[in-house]
């Protein structure tokens, strides 16, 4: 698989390529946006991992102009921006995840692996379904078994989250940043909480229960015994 990155932090670059050199990537490396926008629309690539600050062009500039041409390739952007608006950006240019920095390399491998499996954009599903356990995107609705559950907004996006990653474990730090928004450990039960509120209303009086804890790892959606790192193949 072939991937561009754009970062203008030479040790930061360097680390990049080596690392998904060493994971199975072929790597094109470019230190600044008006280099890496030539790439990114005369290069056929399967990933693009861009930063956000960059010099001649930054990161969402690149995205924008890409997407304006018709090149759906996954794109991952990479930046010290962690700000809600800036996520919020990034993604409206177009972009299909966003890491922020400093980032672990397994995390960063994890969510490249997420992204070439994703459907193409456009054709993103707007229902997910684990056993008789129904998600519905648009009309921001639950049932299981036919029957209805209401969920408050963090619990539907826990769901959300635990439904698309079905039969992997999806760890503590995972659900704080995907559900809460934090890069940190807040050192407190948030997760534990809200995973067993879910449970309550997901689990309870159904019979098989779907949600399952992951001793020393996280959680697991799942129907069956198989679980899987979340990001794994």
């Amino acid at each position: 698989m072939k991937i561009l990155v754009v970062e203008d932090d030479k040790a930061t670059r360097d680390y990049l390529a080596k690392g998904l050199t060493e994971a199975g990537y072929v790597v094109d490396t470019v230190s600044n946006g008006r280099d890496g926008l030539f790439l990114a629309a005369g290069e056929p690539y399967d990933l693009m991992v861009i930063d956000r600050m960059l010099p001649g062009l930054d990161g969402a500039g690149i995205v924008r102009t890409v997407r304006a041409a018709g090149i759906r390739t996954p794109i991952l952007l990479l930046t010290t921006m962690g700000g809600i608006d800036d996520r919020v950006d990034g993604l409206n240019a177009g972009a299909d995840d966003y890491l922020v920095k400093p980032f672990a390399l397994a995390e960063l491998l994890a969510r490249l692996n997420a992204l070439t499996r994703r459907p193409p954009m456009g054709t993103e599903p707007t229902r997910l379904r684990v056993a008789d356990l129904q998600m519905d995107l648009l009309r921001r609705s639950v049932t299981r078994a036919g029957q209805r559950i209401e969920l408050q907004p963090r619990e539907f996006r826990l769901l959300e989250c635990l439904m698309r990653y079905a039969g992997q474990v999806v760890t503590r730090s995972m659900l704080l940043e995907l559900v809460w928004d934090f890069h940190f450990d807040p050192q407190t039960n948030i997760v534990e909480t809200h995973v067993s509120r879910l449970r309550g209303k997901v689990d309870r009086g159904f019979g098989a229960e779907l949600i399952h804890t992951v001793r020393g790892a996280g959680y697991c959606l799942r129907e069956s015994d198989s679980i899987q790192p979340a990001g794994s193949a």
